[in-house]
């Protein structure tokens, strides 16, 4: 029998709660409660107590045909994140879309035995298995429903509204279904990146509080965003949900097979997440790539590129961000630099240039983004910093 058998499922929670403190996931004695009270273990009967314990693991829920997850429960260090930004307080009405079980038991700790929490999901198999697990965790409480979060929410309003799948857009509906002070916790995706933005309501749109790098599984239904992508190369794509982007794969294709222009910028490359976020909102032609490890091994695409990077795109070019080794740049001892592609090679670098050495100069510090919500049309011309979305628009501004 090894060691972790013979661990107690409350010895690793409890170690579970303590390593959430340490790295500041949990900040407030109520989330460290809710943590404590409930049994992860008890949603993943099959998963190794370790694993249903750790950090950043999530647990699967359902997967698709080709086997990828379309339904899990997050790692604890996300859900403690979102939990910690909502800032639930006992007898207040919260609503949880994307369900899982877990995470609205957790919820159910928070608001106490006078707060009312609702669980939402579009898919009747992973509603039923919530309802099991929550009925023998003795959760009996908690509702249930079946609906689409895009137009069947709940009736009435929430103090709080946490999503836990990605969300593209914010439906009226969410806005709607709020307090007049109510707050909504939503991953919000741009262009294939994803915060946890903990919203506050302003009239009919929306501010941001917080937000974090963030990880879920797309939204289904009628919410799904909408994702053009192609395939550049045997291992190399470009994703973007930007209908004004060119996407030539023929021309694209060639450009990164061609030569590369290799442009550094003298600005510190440091908090990759917060650089990303900007320049995902303000590359005038935003896309993300991504590249498989043995295409980098290759040399052929940075590895910048592996987990995705923002990219700049043109009809027949293409750029991106790369970094390498300089200690004349601050504590993070690396410098950012451009990767472009094509006959617009230069003028396309010199862009995305002039936007890290912006970020370098003007915003390089955790939080320095708030984003809005904004209903209705975007405007046109669309200014930096804003996404057009199916409902609405997002504006981003940095301090």
């Amino acid at each position: 029998m090894t060691h972790l058998e013979t661990v107690s499922p409350e010895a690793l929670r409890a170690d579970m709660v303590r390593a959430l403190h340490d790295q500041d996931a949990i900040t407030s004695p109520s989330v460290a409660a809710a943590f404590t009270a409930v049994s992860r273990h008890l949603w993943a009967p099959d998963m190794p107590l370790d694993r249903a314990y750790d950090l950043h693991s999530i647990m699967p829920v359902k997967t698709d045909g080709y086997g990828l997850d379309i339904s899990v429960i997050s790692a604890p260090h996300l859900q403690a994140v979102m939990l910690e930004q909502a800032d639930i307080e006992p007898g207040m009405r919260v609503l949880e879309i994307g369900s899982g079980g877990y995470n609205a038991a957790l919820i159910q700790e928070l608001v106490g035995a006078d707060g009312e929490v609702t669980s939402l999901d579009i898919d009747r198999e992973v509603i039923d298995r919530a309802r099991k697990h929550l009925d023998a965790a003795g959760y009996a409480q908690v509702k249930t429903v079946v609906a689409d979060a895009e137009s069947g929410v709940v009736l009435g309003h929430f103090d709080r509204i946490i999503v836990t799948v990605a969300a593209w857009d914010i439906p009226p509906a969410w806005i709607s279904g709020l307090t007049a002070k109510g707050r909504l916790v939503a991953p919000l995706t741009v262009c294939g990146t994803t915060r946890s933005v903990l919203f506050d309501r302003d009239g009919d749109a929306l501010v941001s509080r917080s937000y974090r790098l963030a990880s879920f599984v797309p939204m289904q239904g009628e919410g799904t965003a909408p994702d053009r992508k192609i395939m550049l190369l045997d291992g190399v794509a470009l994703q973007t949900d930007n209908e004004d982007v060119p996407l030539n794969a023929p021309a694209l294709a060639r450009a990164l097979e061609g030569d590369r222009r290799q442009v550094w910028s003298g600005a510190a490359y440091d908090l990759p997440d917060e650089l990303d976020w900007f320049l995902t909102l303000n590359l005038p032609a935003p896309a993300r790539l991504h590249a498989s490890q043995d295409v980098i091994d290759r040399g052929l695409v940075e590895p910048s590129a592996r987990l995705g990077v923002a990219a700049l795109v043109g009809e027949d070019s293409i750029a991106y961000r790369t970094r390498r080794p300089n200690e004349n740049t601050g504590t993070a001892g690396f410098e950012s630099g451009v990767i472009a592609h094509g006959p617009q090679a230069e003028t396309l670098a010199a862009q995305y240039v002039e936007l890290l050495q912006r970020w370098a100069t003007d915003h390089q510090r955790r939080g320095a983004a708030t984003i809005r919500y904004v209903p209705g049309a975007a405007p046109s011309p669309l200014p930096p910093g804003t996404a057009r979305k199916r409902h609405g628009y997002v504006s981003v501004t940095w301090a």
